[in-house]
């Protein structure tokens, strides 16, 4: 069966984004060059699937129909629900058009990942930067998740709708920003922090979430502006790095709008 679905494929090129709503958002976003499409046989396609195939179709895409296993194989049985593209990679942008981008923007809200390696937590953070608004997202290019096929889905394509920048050296990155008159809050615990609630972050202002278990990195947690802590009243010392991300961004949201 493997064999079946490669004939006649050029897998060389591109990545294949799977499920309804991150395959709806990509072709929505129009940023990545779509090069072919598969799906199961038309007949329960749902009308979600079907309105993707009517895309599909009237954007010229070349449809190819195989099995709902044979797509399981091309995505490594991630959850497509019946549907997968292939397509160009993620288009990122460059630290400079950040910068640019900051300095244009009074109220520019950036969003920072320190090192973060899974991609369930860098996609549930795309999603959360993409509701919350933010300007930009940047990264590191080593040791951390890209916006992978795995982040899109995790993001429910939000990602597609975002400008996302990978950096060489992130600490370099954030001091290129502070110096558009940006502020940087880090995301940490203990000795040092503030609650997140006591931070203004109205105006140019960026967030640093860090990795997961490790926190901030040490030249990153000495060049944030304020560090913000969220009170933990269980048992448990810290939250899940997306859903802490996403408290502090709409807390930032919550400022701005009041």
């Amino acid at each position: 069966m493997e064999s079946s679905i490669l004939t006649g494929m050029d897998t060389s090129r591109g990545e294949w984004i799977y499920g309804r709503r991150p395959v709806a958002e990509l072709l929505r976003a129009g940023r990545r060059h779509v090069y072919e499409a598969v799906l199961p046989q038309e007949g329960r396609d749902g009308r979600e699937l079907t309105d993707i195939r009517g895309q599909l179709l009237a954007a010229g895409v070349a449809l190819r129909t195989v099995s709902r296993r044979e797509i399981d194989l091309l995505v490594d049985g991630g959850n497509h629900q019946g549907i997968a593209l292939r397509v160009g990679g993620f288009p990122y942008i460059s630290i400079e058009q950040v910068a640019h981008d900051v300095r244009e923007r009074s109220d520019a809200l950036v969003l920072a990942l320190d090192h973060i390696e899974d991609p369930q937590n860098v996609g549930s953070l795309l999603r959360s930067a993409d509701a919350a608004g933010v300007t930009a997202v940047i990264m590191p290019e080593d040791r951390a998740a890209a916006v992978t096929p795995a982040a899109v889905r995790a993001s429910a394509g939000a990602s597609e709708h975002l400008r996302v920048a990978r950096v060489v050296n992130l600490v370099r990155a954030i001091k290129m920003l502070q110096e558009e008159n940006m502020w940087f809050a880090g995301l940490d615990t203990g000795e040092g922090t503030k609650p997140y609630t006591e931070i203004d972050f109205k105006g140019r202002m960026g967030i640093v979430v860090g990795a997961e278990g490790e926190g901030l990195g040490r030249l990153v947690r000495e060049n944030c502006d304020f560090l913000a802590s969220i009170p933990m009243s269980g048992q448990v010392a810290s939250l899940n790095a997306g859903v802490a991300g996403a408290i502090v961004l709409f807390e930032a949201v919550r400022q701005r709008q009041a």
